[in-house]
């Protein structure tokens, strides 16, 4: 073969990979297009003749079953993997690893299929990241499994969609999302003789000196996520503050003029929400500390987000006081608490080991947020975008969190339907302002019209028609 004759297409075929859904796949690409498909068959099997190819001149096939001489490829190439998808379950070694290496050191443009070749379906960590193909696009032909919404794997994966040309079972490492139907079906409807004592009386502790805007937009997303009767507690510089931006709540000021410091009962409340904004002074992780002590007695529901964490993470005897809690954190919160991680498989499954240990429920939070029940379970978040990637987002979500929990919705509830109104609302305020813009006040201002969204779904499921 002309090693220096440079083809339109480039396709790298497994003879073990290939099916008539990998050739629908692959048929539009070599149309009129000078081709040329390397047909590796490595373990000897019968010659592979690919007749539906054969016929057609454009396109040139050769079967490699030991020595291979690379072509030339160039930036006008298109090369199309399709060694292995995410059947292969250990990392590439040998011809098919120098393979990888050589798509990779081309300028060409890659769309793989299946999947990157070399890219495991979960854990990669011990896997060369020099020998996994690096595709500008993936074209999935079954369910997404966890590698793909790791961060650290979009350099191989590119601009990634599902054609879902084949049905597998559910495998180990696939993930189930949360639905809208889901969440319509866990929304409570709203009787006509209800009152705000209905819908119970949430507390948030939040907020430290110059750190107000926490401890508001909590706030606001809690008096609009549907409880009653909401009270902030603040350091005492903070009380005006509170008073004119949310004027609905009852604002009680810290004994301490700049952080939280006083010890507190939590029996008069339905659920409480501690972490935004507190920052780390001492008296601050001591009243925190006595705050989940104190706690064990009433067994008032809690929410602990933020500088709550990082007070976790120095108090670890706590940690086996909080079952029951919802966790909220973000990748270095919960690496404080389980420990550096080297991807974001181990992190998982490290926040999921810590779910079970502490029988927490657990929102990791991040592109693609994990909710994670204590024994083990877990469910994916499909909604959000990449604007809510902003100061105070955090904050906006532990504040839905307490209004749902604070009406009697269990843990498990609050993390589903919570999850899934914060992203669906930072995708409303994205279609209208877009994302570089986009702030947390502004998720809280659509949080509206999520609600009144699910509401009249609920409605329309509970209606019952004679027609």
């Amino acid at each position: 073969m002309d090693t220096n004759y440079s083809h339109n297409v480039v396709i790298f075929l497994n003879s073990t990979f290939y099916n008539d859904s990998i050739h629908q796949i692959i048929e539009p690409f070599t149309a009129n297009q000078s081709t040329v498909i390397y047909l590796f068959n490595i373990l000897g099997h019968e010659s592979i003749t690919l007749p539906k190819f054969m016929d057609k001149p454009n396109i040139k096939i050769e079967e490699i079953t030991k020595q291979f001489v690379p072509p030339t490829l160039s930036e006008e190439t298109l090369i199309i993997d399709a060694l292995f998808g995410f059947e292969n379950q250990e990392p590439l070694s040998g011809g098919f690893a120098a393979v990888t290496r050589l798509i990779n050191s081309s300028s060409s443009t890659v769309l793989s299929i299946g999947a990157p070749s070399g890219l495991l379906n979960g854990d990669n960590t011990n896997n060369n990241p020099n020998q996994i193909v690096r595709a500008n696009y993936t074209l999935l032909i079954e369910e997404a499994p966890l590698a793909c919404y790791f961060d650290e794997n979009q350099q191989f994966l590119g601009q990634w969609s599902i054609l879902p040309l084949k049905q597998k079972p559910q495998a180990e490492n696939n993930v189930s999302f949360i639905t809208e139907e889901q969440v319509v079906e866990l929304i409570k409807p709203r009787k006509r003789f209800c009152h705000k004592g209905t819908f119970g009386h949430g507390l948030l502790i939040a907020g430290s000196y110059g750190m107000a805007g926490a401890c508001s937009l909590g706030a606001k997303a809690a008096l609009k996520s549907g409880l009653g009767l909401l009270s902030l507690h603040v350091p005492a510089q903070n009380r005006i503050i509170h008073q004119t931006t949310v004027p609905e709540a009852i604002v009680d000021s810290d004994s301490n003029e700049l952080c939280f410091s006083q010890l507190l009962d939590t029996t008069p409340y339905n659920a409480v929400a501690v972490g935004p904004g507190l920052g780390m002074a001492e008296e601050t992780d001591l009243a925190f500390a006595h705050l989940i002590s104190q706690n064990r007695q009433s067994n008032t529901p809690l929410i602990i987000d933020a500088d709550g964490l990082n007070a976790l993470s120095n108090y670890t005897e706590l940690q086996n006081q909080i079952a029951g809690a919802i966790l909220t954190p973000h990748v270095g919160e919960i690496e404080r608490l389980i420990g550096k991680c080297n991807n974001s498989y181990i992190r998982l499954r490290r926040t999921i080991e810590f779910a079970r240990k502490t029988q927490t429920y657990i929102l990791l939070k991040g592109s693609y947020s994990f909710i994670i029940f204590p024994d083990g379970d877990f469910f994916m978040n499909p909604t959000g975008t990449s604007g809510m990637a902003t100061a105070g987002s955090g904050d906006v979500l532990t504040g839905i969190l307490l209004g749902l929990r604070t009406q009697g919705y269990s843990a498990k509830d609050t993390l589903i339907i919570g999850a899934y109104v914060h992203g669906r609302a930072g995708e409303l305020a994205a279609q209208k302002l877009g994302t570089i813009s986009m702030t947390a006040n502004d998720i809280v201002d659509n949080l509206s019209f999520v609600w009144k969204e699910l509401e009249q779904k609920s409605k329309e499921m509970h209606t019952i028609s004679f027609v």
